[in-house]
């Protein structure tokens, strides 16, 4: 133990200023024996600082590491398990109880005996020993000789001191004087006793020759006491004077204090009475304002306005505490509570009559907008209501329940109004609609009545629109007919009409209800704050719910302000989505190709709104019609495919340009025109890459089924038909159908071509197809001639029977074929014609090629030149 104390010391301690006391080889109590060290040091240096330090062996090597420290003063108890017998067990309560077991009970015992030292010396016993014998703790009492190792190297250190500079300078001299000092330690010994002896007996006498002075010092203070006494005396009288004096002071200082405590309170009551004459005061004046105002002119309003602002400042005065107790306060709160419940008494009633007033007086307004597609406009009310706002703010802070019963009121007068100018409204709308779809489509719709005015309801409208277009499907709305009209009975104009329609309809809706929306958020103060704190709207909290929300959803609905805007706006104009709704079904029985202007439209005016204000009613409103639009357009888009899907070629007649790819090109013309700076571009785009997918692939459905016309000739005039359109109309979305229809028409023209000239010499080439396969098989060129069926006389036979005049009688036959075979729409004739020479001429090249190469030296040339022919083709053209 003691080679591991001294090499602890030195690997550990010694590096950190410690000095190492007592040790101890220990390991945690029920838990695996893993042996560390506990080590109670105290450092070198001043003040001492006394610590339980930790040590474990490495388990990289043989060296020792410090883990953990503990300061001595943290230690609040050691126990040492039991006082009577042996026992290695014992534990530290630091912050937490650390328990050990020792490996032997003396090195224990070694250890607390340490650590009691070490508290007695500088925690002055603040640390409880616990089951610890009072005779190991008696036997650590340091005395003499019998001093354990660290206390005996405890007082060591306190017990020396080093010598400071002036000192070992006197004990050099000294030894300089004494030259035998070193060699005579006696001797040196011997003379520095006696010279201590000297200094004693020259201090002796020093001490006896200053006794007379002391006997003067005392005389001296004797006579120093005695007049003090006499001091003290004259001052006892001095204070039996003044004592008298302090009594009368004493008296004056207690009137003062409390003639200053009156007066302090009488301050304080001017203060109060001032308060409340100032606070709790009301004039005369607006007395009289609440209790007789006039509520129809703008001075009494302005009066009344003033005095309802007076009153709810006396009303909400914060009272000091004990004014409530007070008569007059009293007094003036009753008046207070009275004139507010007369004042809010009168302005309900007054608002009120000024609703129902103006609900009756709007009926007389009606008819003058039956003629026109307006709507009534509501600002001359607006305008006088609002001088009442601040009125409503001050009811809505003082009567909530009137202010709310006052909303309600509001709501269903306005909601009656409106509904009724609404309705009218539309059915204006839906009259120029119908009549718009009867000039365009000649009587599609059988209206009645004059003078403008449309006789029966909306849904005998709808019959109408819905008996019209039954005769026949949509005429305008089907990509077949438009493709059977020529551009002249597409009518435009008509369509152009209904956009106007459809836009003065979104356009005098949606200033009325912003104008709606701005009334009631500042008339009825809803703009700002919260206005209340549950989580419910309730029909009793001034709004009843739309016929669009279920009772139910309302309990969910937060209660902000802007949700109280937006519930009083959807019960106001609750039919505007219905109308709205309805007039789009009409419009789509119409035509389905209005949904085009009404999606443009309609997206515009949801765009316009939300950039107003997002969360507004006509906002959401809108947004919820645009999805029905949507609907319907994409429903248009179905329409149109399903009829391509559907459609039936005559077997007798040639096939031509297919219906519906003319009124594919007949919507693309009148979509750009519709769509130009539209918002929802994209919603077109997708429709035309569905349209165009399905014009593929009908068309080379409808060339696969055409028994009149040849598969070459559907397909090469159609796609010449749809490069052209896409050309012309520039969609950029389209530009990989684009080039594939220029592919395709091109490849159809080739196989067209190709497919035709084999008839005109049908017999030469046969001939030289089996000249080629020969070649193919592996004969060679120049021996081809020696083939029985292949040979000079057989080519030359051949070739006879093509002079000139059959050859171009050949052609002629085939420019009337060819001319049979093509429509005149696409005017392909004579582009036809000149790809037919060039490939004519190339087959004559290749047809010269080949006899020079199989028959060389033989002489045989065709009956007629390239110039013949070039002059064949021209005049075939020129005599059709």
């Amino acid at each position: 133990m003691t080679a591991i104390k001294h090499a602890l010391q030195r690997d550990i301690f010694t590096p950190n200023d410690e000095r190492l006391l007592s040790i101890v080889n220990v390991c945690k109590a029920g838990k695996k024996k893993k042996n560390c060290f506990l080590c109670a040091t105290v450092t070198t240096e001043r003040p001492v600082q006394v610590r339980v330090v930790k040590v474990k062996k490495s388990d990289k090597g043989d060296f020792y590491k410090r883990q953990t420290a503990w300061e001595l003063r943290d230690l609040a108890e050691v126990d040492a398990k039991d006082a009577s017998k042996e026992n290695p067990e014992f534990d530290l309560h630091f912050e937490k109880v650390y328990r050990w077991v020792a490996s032997s009970t003396a090195e224990k015992n070694s250890f607390i005996s340490c650590i009691w030292k070490l508290n007695q010396r500088y925690l002055r016993k603040k640390v409880e020993f616990v089951n610890v014998s009072s005779q190991l703790l008696e036997e650590s009492v340091p005395s003499g000789e019998s001093q354990s190792v660290a206390g005996g190297d405890e007082d060591a250190l306190d017990d020396y001191q080093e010598l400071n500079a002036r000192e070992e300078q006197d004990i050099e001299g000294m030894m300089e004087v004494c030259e035998y000092a070193i060699s005579n330690a006696e001797a040196f010994a011997e003379k520095l006793s006696k010279e201590l002896q000297v200094l004693d007996g020259a201090n002796i006498h020093s001490i006896m020759a200053s006794e007379k002075q002391v006997n003067i010092l005392m005389q001296l203070l004797d006579e120093a006491l005695s007049e003090v006494d006499t001091i003290e005396g004259k001052m006892s009288s001095y204070e039996e004077m003044l004592q008298s004096v302090k009594e009368q002071m004493d008296q004056i200082s207690q009137s003062n204090r409390l003639i200053q405590i009156s007066n302090t309170n009488n301050g304080k009551l001017l203060d109060e009475i001032q308060f409340l004459v100032n606070y709790m005061d009301l004039s005369k004046g607006h007395i009289r304002a609440l209790q007789e105002g006039d509520l129809s002119s703008s001075k009494g309003i302005e009066a009344c306005i003033n005095a309802s602002e007076a009153l709810l400042q006396c009303m909400n005065v914060a009272l000091r505490p004990g004014h409530e107790k007070l008569m007059s306060v009293k007094q003036q709160q009753h008046l207070f509570t009275e004139l507010r419940d007369t004042f809010s008494r009168r302005l309900t009633n007054h608002l009120n009559n000024v609703f129902v007033h103006q609900g009756h007086g709007q009926s007389s307004v009606l008819s003058q907008h039956m003629a026109e597609l307006t709507l009534p406009k509501h600002s001359p009310l607006h305008r006088d209501l609002l001088h009442y706002a601040k009125l409503m703010e001050w009811l809505k802070n003082t009567q909530r329940e009137k202010y709310e019963g006052l909303s309600r009121t509001y709501v269903d007068y306005m909601t009656r109004l409106y509904e009724r100018e609404i309705k009218d409204f539309f059915e204006v709308a839906k009259i120029k609609m119908a009549g718009t779809a009867k000039e365009g489509k000649g009587n599609k719709f059988g209206l009645h009545g004059s003078s403008g005015k449309l006789t029966g309801s909306t849904s005998s409208l709808n019959k109408l629109a819905v008996q019209g277009s039954s005769s026949r499907r949509s005429q305008s709305s089907s990509l077949l007919d438009m493709g059977n009209m020529s551009a002249s009975d597409l009518d435009v104009a008509d369509g152009t009409k209904f956009d106007k329609i459809f836009e003065q309809v979104l356009s005098e809706l949606e200033p009325l209800c912003l104008a709606e929306q701005d009334f009631i958020s500042k008339f009825f103060k809803l703009q700002q704050h919260p206005t209340l704190a549950q989580g419910e709207v309730e029909e009793s909290d001034g709004v009843v719910p739309s016929r669009q929300t279920p009772p139910g959803e309302y309990r969910h609905i937060s209660s902000t302000e802007k949700d109280m805007v937006r519930l009083m706006m959807n019960k106001v104009f609750q039919s505007i989505e219905t109308e709205l709704n309805s007039l789009i079904t009409l419009g789509d029985k119409i035509d389905t190709f209005h949904s085009l202007y009404m999606l443009v439209k309609m997206s515009h005016h949801v765009w316009t709104a939300e950039n107003v204000d997002s969360a507004s009613y006509l906002s959401t409103t809108l947004g919820n019609v645009l999805v029905t639009v949507k609907r319907n357009f994409d429903k248009c888009i179905s329409g149109q495919i399903r009829q391509m899907e559907e459609v039936k070629i005559s077997k007798k007649s040639k096939v031509g340009i297919l219906p519906f790819v003319a009124g594919f090109e007949e919507f693309a013309e009148l979509a750009e025109t519709i769509f130009r700076n539209a918002e929802r571009r994209g919603d077109l785009d997708k429709a035309y890459v569905k349209l165009i997918r399905a014009v593929f692939m009908n068309v080379e459905k409808v060339a696969n089924e055409s028994q009149k016309t040849p598969r070459d000739v559907v397909m090469m005039e159609n796609f010449h038909h749809i490069f052209s359109t896409l050309s012309h109309l520039k969609i950029s979305c389209l530009e990989t159908e684009r080039r594939e229809a220029k592919h395709k028409y091109t490849d159809h023209l080739q196989s067209y071509v190709i497919n035709s000239l084999g008839q005109p010499l049908e017999k030469l080439n046969h001939f030289f197809e089996g000249v080629e396969a020969r070649v193919a098989q592996g004969v060679r060129e120049d021996e081809v001639s020696y083939q029985l069926a292949f040979n000079k006389q057989e080519l030359r036979k051949v070739i006879k029977e093509y002079p000139g005049k059959e050859v171009k009688k050949g052609l002629d036959n085939l420019y009337k074929k060819v001319d049979k075979h093509l429509c005149e729409e696409e005017s392909l004739l004579q582009v036809v014609w000149h790809s037919m020479q060039d490939e004519f001429i190339r087959q004559y090249k290749h047809f010269e090629g080949l006899i020079g190469r199989c028959y060389p030296g033989s002489g045989i040339t065709m009956e007629f030149t390239i110039g013949d022919m070039l002059e064949y083709f021209s005049s075939i053209a020129q005599s059709h």
